[in-house]
């Protein structure tokens, strides 16, 4: 869990003052390692003074009997694996985070976050999260939902009237054995819960037949300026792929989603979620767009021929008043512990409560199962074993695969297309964080990670 100090150039007030009082601690090697947004300056001083000095006794945490810690030999090959895909030239950098019964358990920086600048991965340094918004943008549904604002089965066009009429689009043969597109009317509209579990019938242009990725690219939805407004119009001219309410089809709806939350609070989407989520939760770097010089130069970089990914991060970026709430948010991963933390016991964190229990319970439960007509094509990114709630995964059975993958029942999880990845097991009280900037790497990298996660807390360690 050890960063070299040369690479903290960013640290906070209450850190600095903590690490000139710790003692017993070589300061070549002290971790940045502190939680920065406790409710309060006191909170937060408490917090790393703690960590401190678990850090300096290299103890583990204190779990309760059911719950196994972490055993160090199996939390070093960590280490290791991340250490060689740094030195393999596969990874510029990444920063893990794991957490069990609220303590942290292991943080580590590896590598760069900008392989031109040659600057050095820390604890602050800010990732673009891409499709880890989706959980956010639904935690902010979700609670507008709590409030009674919003309902689950109300039409996306009580919000938004272009969703009036969706057309779904069909692929028929012709006469002459062409393939040719039929638009057919919905059986019925879209739904805040379609938005909420990816069953509206949207898509991205990148998944599905050849027809979806013409009608996308045809619509040009990213031209020009646009915000969510903008943007919801647009895709609403877009046939679905999908009756509403039948197929899981990952895509647009978390943007669709953020629309929503605009017009019903009456707030831009940040301005809704930094009142309501990120000032509350101290999430301090989480944000659509970096404000200032000293936060840009904090930004992770994916490596230049990394190029799928250099292209997707060009294009969000030039879209600074687009508030994506499917993939826009950038954060750092003391932040996202918070987010984290706060969904593993149960959508409240020092005493604040975010959800209802009831809401909670809604929001983690699985609802594309057997019974609810939803299908799983070819493109289901919640994986063998998992189900999806509104914005998570969450494990419903061991899975087909033999072995099973790691991983516990009730897991909750999700990732990106930028290789950041989180989970949260309320089984071992622990949540788990891998911060990276890679497409190429990063599904390789996702299966060994967790599956070292897990075999450090195996029992019989």
């Amino acid at each position: 869990m050890m960063v070299p100090e040369t690479s903290l150039p960013h640290l906070l007030v209450s850190w600095r003052h903590v690490r000139q009082t710790a003692t017993g601690i070589s300061t070549a090697t002290m971790s940045f390692a502190f939680n920065s947004v406790a409710a309060s300056s006191a909170r937060r001083i408490a917090w790393v003074v703690a960590l401190v000095a678990h850090c300096a006794s290299g103890s583990g945490t204190a779990g309760a009997a059911d719950a196994p810690a972490p055993a160090p030999e199996k939390l070093q090959l960590i280490t290791e694996f991340f250490d060689n895909e740094i030195a393999t030239g596969k990874l510029p950098g990444a920063v893990v985070l794991i957490q069990q019964h609220g303590r942290l358990v292991y943080l580590k920086c590896f590598g760069v976050r900008d392989v031109t600048a040659k600057l050095p991965m820390t604890s602050d340094t800010i990732f673009a999260l891409h499709s880890m918004t989706k959980p956010i943008t639904s935690l902010a549904a979700m609670m507008l939902i709590d409030a009674g604002k919003i309902a689950l089965d109300d039409p996306v066009s009580k919000y938004i009237p272009s969703f009036a009429d969706m057309k779904v689009g069909m692929e028929q043969t012709d006469r002459h054995g062409q393939a040719a597109l039929e638009l057919v009317p919905a059986k019925r509209q879209v739904t805040i819960m379609d938005l909420l579990r990816h069953t509206s019938g949207l898509s991205y242009d990148y998944i599905g037949a050849e027809w979806v990725m013409t009608v996308y690219s045809q619509a040009h939805l990213f031209d020009g300026h646009f915000d969510n407004a903008g943007f919801a119009e647009r895709i609403a001219k877009v046939p679905l792929v999908a009756r509403p309410g039948t197929l899981w089809r990952y895509s647009h709806s978390a943007d669709v989603l953020g629309r929503v939350i605009e017009i019903v609070s009456g707030e831009t989407l940040y301005q809704f979620e930094r009142r309501h989520i990120f000032d509350p939760l101290g999430m301090q770097h989480t944000k659509f767009v970096l404000d200032t010089p000293e936060e840009r130069a904090l930004m992770a970089e994916p490596l230049p021929n990394d190029t799928v990914l250099v292209n997707a991060e060009r294009e969000r970026r030039s879209h600074p008043e687009w508030e994506s709430g499917g993939g826009g948010l950038v954060s750092t991963i003391v932040d996202y512990a918070r987010f984290a933390q706060m969904i593993l016991e149960g959508g409240e964190l020092d005493g604040k409560r975010y959800l209802s229990p009831a809401a909670f319970k809604d929001m983690t439960t699985d609802h594309i199962g057997p019974g609810t007509g939803v299908a799983r094509d070819y493109f289901y990114f919640p994986g063998d074993g998992f189900g999806f709630g509104y914005g998570l995964a969450v494990r419903t059975d061991p899975g087909l695969a033999t072995p099973s993958p790691p991983g516990s029942l009730g897991e909750l999880k999700w990732d990106s297309g930028s290789g950041t990845y989180f989970g949260v097991d309320p089984n071992l009280d622990m949540i788990y964080i891998l911060m990276e900037q890679t497409e190429n790497e990063r599904g390789r990298i996702r299966v060994s990670f967790k599956k070292l996660v897990y075999d450090a807390f195996a029992s019989g360690n």
